[in-house]
């Protein structure tokens, strides 16, 4: 039990170590000469956001090492305890999903966009699975920030990726849209996005996950008004964001004023 245990917090650490390399590696090279910022260029449409949107990945990869690190220390493989237990579990699908990740990049990069999607919804599976069980325990507030928070953060961002992935898919396929114009087919990702978005703020009761919706919303925003980007070009689009924030924050708002009647851990 004890070397299976250590075995597993050497894996987290081994699998997260491999996947920041790979991601680093993928622009400073590039991998096939091209970097992962280019590749989502090359399938243009109205749902990507600002460049400066994905600067979140350094928040991201920040809270995953210091959750990395704090496994090493506050894992104690000798005798059965719950934490332990939750540590295990999560070690698990936290290193499955950074192996994805990391065949990710190789699948983006080499303009494989069908697997690309396949690795980004086992990344989001194990991310679902990661968040149902820390939903269902509880934490001194020091491991709130420790665990949930770095979980919280990559479940929000990687929701968003995914669908940005299949829109990416269908540019690739280059699907008719059933007929519908590439505005219309926007709006609906949009709202898509957004109910998705708020229903999981909902249940999982957890703000942090918002925060990240809404800053993918906003970069979004910023592309579609900035002159860099589409410059107001789709009106419709715009009016169309600015209600999913206000969507977004209502349900957020919504979340910090039910916590203070009932605690949500």
């Amino acid at each position: 039990m004890k070397t299976k245990s250590i075995s597993i917090k050497i894996f987290v650490l081994v699998s997260f170590v491999v996947m920041i390399a790979m991601n680093a590696l993928a622009n400073i090279i590039p991998i096939n000469n091209i970097t992962t910022g280019d590749v989502s260029d090359a399938y243009p449409n109205l749902f990507a956001p600002a460049a400066l949107t994905f600067a979140i990945w350094g928040v991201i990869y920040i809270l995953l090492a210091v959750y990395t690190i704090y496994q090493l220390i506050a894992f104690k493989p000798s005798g059965y305890s719950e934490k332990a237990h939750i540590f295990k579990s999560v070690g698990i699908a936290f290193s499955i999903s950074s192996v994805a990740n990391t065949i990710w990049i190789l699948a983006w990069h080499y303009d494989n966009i069908p697997l690309s999607l396949g690795l980004m919804l086992i990344i989001l599976g194990c991310l679902v699975f990661i968040n149902l069980i820390l939903k269902n325990n509880r934490f001194t507030l020091a491991e709130k920030f420790l665990i949930k928070l770095p979980f919280s953060v990559y479940f929000g961002w990687i929701t968003v990726a995914t669908i940005a992935n299949v829109t990416t898919l269908l540019v690739d396929l280059k699907w008719g849209r059933f007929g519908m114009s590439e505005v219309l087919l926007t709006i609906i990702i949009l709202l898509v996005g957004v109910l998705i978005g708020s229903a999981t703020i909902l249940l999982n009761r957890d703000v942090a996950y918002g925060l990240v919706i809404i800053w993918a919303y906003v970069g979004i925003l910023i592309k579609h008004i900035s002159e860099s980007g589409f410059n107001w070009t789709y009106f419709s689009v715009v009016v169309t964001v600015v209600i999913c924030l206000a969507l977004l924050i209502a349900t957020e708002i919504y979340l910090v004023f039910f916590k203070k009647s009932r605690s949500i851990y």
